[in-house]
């Protein structure tokens, strides 16, 4: 048995991300210089998989518009999901262009080739409906959490448990059998939604059925919140440098910098470091470590950047600092603007998240004018204005101005 064909679950919408997912979806968000959707890819072409199917919905025009039918020559179907009804429904939207044993991987979720490699093989050896990769990790009760038998089939799976001491974490990397789709067809919704995890979890209770899940150390994360993005580059390029350096970039130490950048002979860079095309980065600037520069960003005249990631068409103006901060796209940020990283609290919809390390979340489009100071853990929606001068302490919603 061969596994040549995947799913990728890419139409939800990130909303603990906001205001960066405000208008693109969680996986074109960027991880160590490439959105989080291209990782995807390569993990599972370097595992034979040649031919991907992707589920889209929220803001999928964009997903198609950024890959068009092709990825490194694979090709590429898309199938829509009009309304978020669970990862289980988005799964079906596939159904009928599938009949044989395939893998199914989160759009929005950055996984080591090495795990899906793991679940393939298992799977071929088991003979099972499904098969799920397994990372033992102490988050494993913030996501969803998994059972199982010593000979490694599946006993439950459990979504954010509230009680009961977990280890071992559902890493959101399955193989199936085809006629899994009639056990997930055939499932209850749950106020209307259906969940993947719950049907496969529902799979392992039946005594007719078995799920086996196998062990694997390959790197797992999941980019949830907006800190996420910083931690996952992070541990991306200390990695891989955020990509593999081809004959259009220069390597130099632990920095990545592409021969379209212009980088002035003064500039300090302390790797890990990404710059992207056509960056600009002027004299006596500071640059890193654990920093993403995207493509057409321009940091002037010494200005420091540190732990941060700044997305394509980004602008800084001179004598700024930033600090643990994620920017969006067209994103503007004048001189002698001061934004603090380290541990803040961070406040995401209804709830207040304490020590994160965030400086300031700038989204697409934002202006930060002339002698500003974002407060640690703040979020500036797009489209908003931060006037000359201004101290912000709390979130700006879109479009907002603040003088």
């Amino acid at each position: 048995m061969t596994l040549t064909t995947a799913v990728v679950l890419a139409g939800g919408e990130g909303s603990r991300l906001q205001p960066l997912t405000a208008n693109r979806p969680k996986p074109l968000l960027p991880v160590g210089g490439r959105p989080i959707l291209e990782h995807v890819f390569d993990g599972l072409i370097a595992n034979g998989i040649d031919e991907i199917h992707l589920v889209i919905g929220y803001h999928g025009d964009r997903v198609q518009d950024r890959f068009g039918p092709t990825y490194r020559g694979k090709q590429l179907e898309y199938h829509h999901q009009a309304k978020q009804l669970g990862s289980g429904h988005a799964l079906l939207q596939a159904r009928d262009a599938l009949a044989e044993p395939f893998v199914v991987v989160n759009g929005d979720q950055l996984v080591d080739p090495e795990l899906v490699d793991d679940v393939i093989e298992a799977h071929r050896d088991a003979g099972t409906i499904a098969t799920i990769g397994v990372v033992r990790t102490e988050a494993a009760s913030q996501y969803g959490a998994v059972e199982l038998t010593n000979d490694g089939e599946v006993i439950d799976l459990v979504e954010r448990p509230t009680d009961g001491d977990y280890e071992l974490l559902n890493a959101g990397v399955y193989a199936f059998d085809p006629v899994f789709f009639d056990v997930l067809g055939q499932a209850p919704r749950v106020e209307g939604s259906l969940s993947l995890p719950a049907v496969v979890a529902a799979a392992a209770a039946d005594s007719e059925l078995t799920v086996t899940g196998v062990r694997t150390e390959g790197f797992w994360t999941d980019a949830t919140y907006p800190w996420d993005l910083l931690e996952a580059s992070q541990q991306l390029l200390e990695r891989e440098w955020g990509r593999p350096a081809g004959e259009h970039s220069t390597e130099q130490t632990d920095c990545w910098i592409a021969d379209g950048a212009r980088v002035h002979s003064t500039v300090t860079l302390r790797g890990p470091v990404v710059i992207d095309d056509d960056a600009v980065i002027g004299p006596g600037a500071v640059v890193g470590p654990n920093t993403v520069v995207g493509r057409n960003v321009t940091i002037g005249a010494n200005t420091v950047v540190e732990g941060s990631v700044l997305d394509d068409d980004t602008r800084v103006g001179p004598n700024t600092t930033l600090s643990d901060c994620v920017t969006g796209q067209q994103a503007q940020i004048e001189a002698g603007v001061t934004a603090a990283g380290g541990p803040a609290a961070v406040h995401v919809q209804t709830t207040v998240h304490p020590d994160r390390r965030l400086g300031a979340v700038i989204a697409d489009r934002a202006q930060i004018h002339s002698g500003a100071t974002l407060c640690g853990g703040v979020l500036i929606g797009p489209n908003a204005t931060v006037g000359d001068g201004v101290q912000v302490r709390t979130n700006i919603e879109e479009g907002e101005v603040i003088r």
